[in-house]
């Protein structure tokens, strides 16, 4: 068997703070049982339709960090 990408691959994670369908402890503990590099927004769950911006943010400063 393989190994799963983020055993093997850089990874990011995008808390967010006021989210009450995922606990935030519950997304760092995630985050860091995969050793993700992580941003942590305000917002609820679906900030990354409310929130576009920094959701792009995100995405630009992991591909410099790999050098996509």
């Amino acid at each position: 068997m393989k190994a799963a990408a983020w055993q093997t691959k850089p990874s990011w994670y995008i808390i967010s703070a006021d989210d009450r369908t995922v606990n935030p402890d519950m997304q760092r503990a995630i985050a860091q049982k995969i050793n993700a590099t992580t941003r942590t927004v305000p917002g609820s769950h679906m900030f990354i339709l409310s929130q576009p911006a920094l959701v792009a943010a995100a995405i630009i400063e992991a591909a410099q960090q790999i050098g996509a």
